[in-house]
């Protein structure tokens, strides 16, 4: 398995074009990819996510699901697993042009371990704290788990980008506290975050942001009259071991992974 520094320089030989973005990805925790997918391609796959939110929204007033005004309306929040539930999900996070810049970070085949899909919709998508996602994951050798986050809708500080603490998966998984009125949120404690190192990743439909599993990283509350949805797909190496089962349920595990093996 490649070192951190080696996986950069196989990038920077591979596409002399991209080396600024595998090396800000080394340095800052995170990188922009722009022009992954093309804009038609997002927007399909945005349209499906749209249909499949809303009919699981019918079906539950759990928070973790949907988001809620202050007027009472409600709006998709998430899509939790949705590889299981369209086949073109499969079929998009599984394109090679995804996978190349993947493999390429990595510096080994990887291993599809989970995956989301983000709402944020207009006006209310509610925010998402800082957090890291190894906190979550107890993934070792955090430097072989990787998301890569793909912007259906054009993406910045008005309807909640992503925003990322430049070189902190650098330092230790911080420890993670209940947000109170939010279960299905933990974050650190505000005074272990430095926002003076906070930068935005900006990004248009169809780029795709990259970050480390030890990444600090947040997105605020979408205030805009348009849609913000990401779909968030976490890789691994097949060296990754996880101390509290989360591989246990990974893609990969299945028998039928990769769909029409």
């Amino acid at each position: 398995m490649q070192s951190a520094t080696q996986n950069a320089d196989v990038a920077r030989d591979a596409d002399p074009a991209r080396s600024d973005a595998f090396r800000h990805y080394w340095e800052k925790g995170w990188a922009v990819v722009e022009g992954v997918f093309t804009r038609d391609e997002a927007e399909r796959i945005a349209q499906i996510a749209l249909e499949v939110s809303q009919r699981e929204m019918t079906d539950s007033d759990d928070r973790y699901v949907v988001d809620a005004s202050a007027e009472g309306e409600i709006a998709p929040r998430k899509i939790d697993r949705p590889f299981l539930k369209h086949d073109e999900f499969q079929a998009f996070v599984l394109d090679q042009r995804l996978i190349r810049f993947v493999t390429e970070l990595l510096g080994a085949s990887p291993l599809l371990s989970s995956d989301q899909i983000f709402m944020k919709p207009p006006h209310f998508g509610s925010a998402k704290p800082y957090h890291q996602d190894n906190f979550y994951f107890q993934c070792s050798p955090g430097d072989h788990v990787i998301t890569a986050w793909i912007a259906l809708d054009d993406v910045g500080p008005e309807n909640g980008c992503l925003r990322y603490i430049d070189g902190s998966h650098k330092g230790p998984i911080l420890p993670h506290e209940p947000i109170p009125g939010e279960p299905y949120n933990l974050a650190p404690a505000p005074g272990l975050i430095d926002l003076e190192k906070e930068s935005l990743a900006l990004a248009g439909k169809g780029d795709v942001v990259f970050h480390h599993s030890q990444t600090l990283h947040t997105s605020h509350r979408n205030e805009s009259a348009r849609w913000r949805r990401g779909y968030a797909t976490h890789w691994v190496a097949s060296d990754v071991t996880s101390s509290n089962g989360t591989l246990d349920t990974a893609y990969f595990r299945q028998e039928n992974y990769p769909p029409g093996s």
